[in-house]
């Protein structure tokens, strides 16, 4: 394991001066997945949830949870990304849905804490949404999937990598 950076020579967290770090482009994906009963998934994709359209409005909040996300864990830059998606898929077998989100930019600094929290903030808004038909809804498995860029170069959470 590395030496953690976010800790000083003495022990107090800082942010990471990146600032001699050249730019390149980053990427990352993340996914979640969000399990709940059967007729809550029927619920949201009929669109008659009492909210309103529950995937329009948690692809929404994952993009803007991703733009903040400086603001939301302490030491992370805050960042100009060129791109997030967020894409939620129903899954029967879960039954719920799967989240994967992604974002990038050109920068000097990676996107994976981005990327999770577009995904977490998607399945946390599909909560709020379903949450008076199905309070026993679970999010479950927020990863990172994949990242590009920077001196680690291409990480996958399967294993494969260039290994920067």
């Amino acid at each position: 394991m590395s030496e953690l950076t976010h800790i000083s020579p003495s022990g107090e967290a800082h942010m990471v001066d990146v600032s001699e770090k050249p730019d390149n482009a980053r990427s990352a994906i993340a996914e979640a997945t969000i399990v709940m009963a059967p007729q809550t998934l029927r619920l949201a994709l009929s669109g008659d949830a009492k909210k309103g359209d529950v995937l329009a409005v948690a692809r929404i909040a994952g993009i803007m949870a991703a733009k903040k996300t400086h603001e939301l864990i302490p030491l992370c830059h805050p960042l100009a990304l060129s791109k997030c998606s967020v894409e939620i898929e129903p899954d029967e077998t879960l039954p719920g849905f799967r989240v994967t989100a992604q974002a990038s930019l050109v920068g000097k600094t990676g996107v994976e804490m981005e990327a999770l929290t577009a995904a977490a903030v998607a399945c946390l808004t599909i909560y709020d949404m379903l949450k008076a038909a199905d309070r026993g809804m679970r999010i479950e498995r927020v990863a990172l999937v994949e990242k590009r860029g920077g001196r680690s170069g291409v990480w996958r959470q399967d294993g494969q990598s260039d290994g920067g």
